[in-house]
């Protein structure tokens, strides 16, 4: 209300005073007003919805409560048959990065986890080195499924043998429970020894080990005193919940790995994106496939019922789409389905947590690109309260029957494929949640921290992952005017916040980065300026600070985050730009994967030296407007050479600023010669590729088999 309050005395006591006292307004003026006007409103409309999702998340996060375990751990009876798919897209990640990913998946508290690797690495690599890291990837879900399967065995066998004793007494005797409580120390003396083990290289692994291992030993081990004290107190468990706290174990440490490489097979996109890895494999789910060879590779074909097949992938009710960066705790299945499983929630497509950032980061980029990770959780929990939920596609569980829904088929080279997270835009989560809604269905946040996932550790490496999330928001728009033209056709109420959010969601990185160009800028007058202005953005600022408090930062880091925003206004600018060039065009922007490495990530030259303009024009602007006596520009000017000036230092540091700008100019200005196209030339007398030519008819074969064909009549060969 304060914020609404001040932005309207700033319209009726600064611009429409000056419109109605001014009697000499010239157009120059007027045209300033005008677009300062749109500049301010633009900004405080963004500060309100900030507000407005904050004002939910808070109101959700009083309501919730966690449902005890028990009762979660009743809804999965004994004949419980529903299974999740764990679909790990992975591109030439390093190994212990997806180790920890798969581990976090495989240690779920679910009945029925199925875990797969996608790997999206070129298969046939001909360097020695990247092959091997090929090889070793590919063994890491055999790895893990090694490891657990004794101790999964171990529990599969009690559990028999405690159900076969307790059936045949008719009731729970002490020696049952002492023997349930020495298998939960068995299993906790197991995470314990393997958390011993892992290796400690960076602040994932901490997080992995006290988080996910002796995270979840510490709840065996909170179970285990239970049932020590039951015995000393003389009490039992009934054979109900005996039966739940074996399940538990069994189900815990139960999990089939596997991987799949879909560059392997030739009748599945190669669409170099993460959207169509998933799309490949999700296509795949529920059927039997065999195994063909054509001119144009091994290609799947669907078994019929009566036949062998090579790849045989059993249906689940739902998928989970986990970053091979990212870990979840041990309890984000078995909340998460339990939830979609209510009455009630029949229509809920997508359940998640937006994803979290591991403390302590090692560098000052990193904490405060978490920073804000861990203060977007917070905004998009508002957003599920007024039912303008958004996909965030680090993770998510997903009914596989939503998916179907919105599935688009196509006919690309005689093969059929199927796209069910749309590809059309870089930012494919945030599409496919217009497209989930234009269907009928919802999404929803459920309101824990659950998941966790890296940030980009330094200024290279985060550019790749702002430019992709400024990409694409104008373009998905008219997308949202359809899905509400949908449903108001199906009478669903649509409040006006909810598509206020929406828009706000999508849009107001270009508003916002365009409009702060213009006030670092533009020497608008001084009469525009007013206090007010100030005020509106106050209540914004100060409940971001309270955020960011809440979420483990300090509330001084607002300034961090406001030069850190600053540094990236050209990599936003560039992602603007990039969805108005793709709406012009119609042409696919590549997907550009952020770098996963240990090395820092050289940034592109353009993007270190505009932080350096920006320093460098706001002096100007601040002496310029000090020298004119204009102080409301003259400081703000000079508060933003301060900001820009240490966000340089902390974010990117000079050194590797004079390193990547040199080389930004070098690679500039070398162009390697590219070697002239050597005529492939093949021994006439070889012979012809009778299969090929049957399969894909000469308008595919093309020249080359013409040529090859000329050649074979010159030297008189008959064919």
């Amino acid at each position: 209300m304060f914020t609404v309050f001040a932005w309207a005395m700033y319209v009726i006591t600064t611009v429409i005073r000056e419109f109605f006292d001014n009697d000499d307004l010239d157009f120059r003026f007027a045209a300033e007003a005008t677009s300062y006007l749109l500049v301010v409103t633009g900004l405080t409309f963004s500060a309100l919805m900030y507000l407005l999702a904050r004002q939910g998340a808070l109101y959700r996060f009083r309501d919730h409560r966690r449902s005890p375990r028990a009762v979660v751990d009743r809804h999965y009876a004994a004949d419980y048959d529903e299974r999740v798919t764990v679909l790990v897209p992975s591109y030439i990640e390093e190994l212990q990065v997806v180790r920890k990913t798969l581990w976090s998946a495989a240690l779920q508290e679910f009945p029925d986890v199925r875990v797969v690797l996608l790997i999206d690495d070129p298969p046939y690599p001909t360097d020695p080195e990247r092959l091997a890291e090929l090889e070793e990837t590919r063994r890491i879900p055999q790895e893990i499924e090694a490891t657990l399967a004794p101790i999964a065995q171990r529990m599969e066998k009690f559990s028999r043998k405690q159900a076969k004793r307790i059936a045949e007494r008719g009731r729970v005797t002490v020696d049952d429970v002492e023997a349930l409580a020495d298998q939960y120390r068995y299993a906790v003396h197991w995470l314990e020894r393997r958390a011993d083990a892992w290796p400690l290289e960076d602040h994932t692994d901490v997080f992995f080990i006290d988080r996910v291992l002796l995270g979840l030993a510490s709840e065996l081990r909170l179970t285990t005193l239970a049932l020590d004290a039951a015995l000393d107190q003389g009490g039992t468990p009934d054979a109900e919940r005996m039966a739940e706290l074996v399940r538990r174990l069994v189900w815990t440490f139960r999990a089939s790995l596997t991987s799949f490489e879909r560059k392997t097979y030739a009748s599945v996109s190669h669409e170099a994106n993460k959207a169509m890895n998933l799309n490949a494999y999700i296509a795949l789910i529920g059927k039997r496939w065999r195994t063909e060879h054509n001119s144009d590779g091994v290609v799947l074909v669907e078994a019929e019922a009566d036949e062998p097949a090579d790849l045989d992938i059993p249906d689940s009710t739902y998928l989970l789409t986990l970053d091979a960066d990212s870990m979840l705790l041990r309890d984000y299945c078995l909340r998460l389905v339990e939830h979609l499983e209510q009455e009630g929630n029949e229509r809920i497509a997508v359940i998640q947590t937006p994803y979290s950032a591991y403390r302590g980061a090692p560098t000052r980029i990193e904490r405060i690109a978490g920073a804000t990770t861990d203060v977007q959780h917070i905004l998009h929990q508002g957003l599920t309260y007024y039912g303008a939920t958004f996909w965030v596609g680090a993770n998510a569980v997903i009914r596989k029957r939503a998916l179907e829904d919105i599935v688009e088929v196509e006919n690309v080279g005689g093969y059929v494929i199927r796209t069910y997270i749309q590809d059309r835009t870089v930012i494919e989560d945030t599409e496919s949640s217009i497209d989930i809604a234009t269907h009928g269905w919802t999404l929803y946040n459920y309101p824990e921290r659950l998941s966790y996932s890296s940030t980009p550790p330094d200024f290279g490496s985060l550019i790749v992952q702002r430019r992709r999330w400024a990409n694409g928001g104008l373009l998905i728009l008219p997308k949202l005017s359809q899905q509400l033209r949908e449903r108001r056709l199906r009478r669903e109420p649509i409040l006006l916040r909810e598509t206020l959010l929406r828009i706000n969601y999508m849009a107001s990185i270009s508003w916002a980065s365009f409009g702060l160009i213009f006030l670092l800028a533009y020497p608008y007058d001084g009469r525009l300026l007013s206090p007010w202005i100030l005020a509106a953005a106050i209540p914004y600022f100060l409940s971001q600070a309270s955020d960011l408090r809440l979420s483990g930062y300090r509330r001084l880091d607002i300034f961090r985050i406001y030069g850190f925003n600053l540094v990236l206004l050209a990599v936003n600018l560039a992602g603007v730009v990039k969805s108005v060039q793709q709406a012009v065009t119609g042409e696919k922007i590549p997907f550009a994967r952020t770098p996963k490495v240990a090395n820092r990530t050289a940034a592109p030259g353009l993007y270190v030296f505009v932080p350096y303009f920006i320093v460098g024009f706001s002096i100007l602007t601040f002496w310029r407007d000090f020298s004119a006596q204009n102080w409301g520009n003259a400081t703000f000017a000079a508060f933003n050479a301060v900001m820009c000036v240490w966000a340089i230092l902390a974010y990117i540091g000079v050194l590797n600023s004079i390193t990547d700008m040199v080389l930004g100019v070098v690679n500039w200005l070398w162009v390697e010669r590219k070697p002239a196209p050597v005529e492939q030339t093949r021994d006439p007398k070889a012979p012809i590729n009778w299969e090929g030519i049957l399969y894909n008819g000469e308008r595919r074969l093309g020249r080359d088999l013409r040529r090859d064909l000329d050649r074979r009549r010159r030297v008189g060969i008959r064919f």
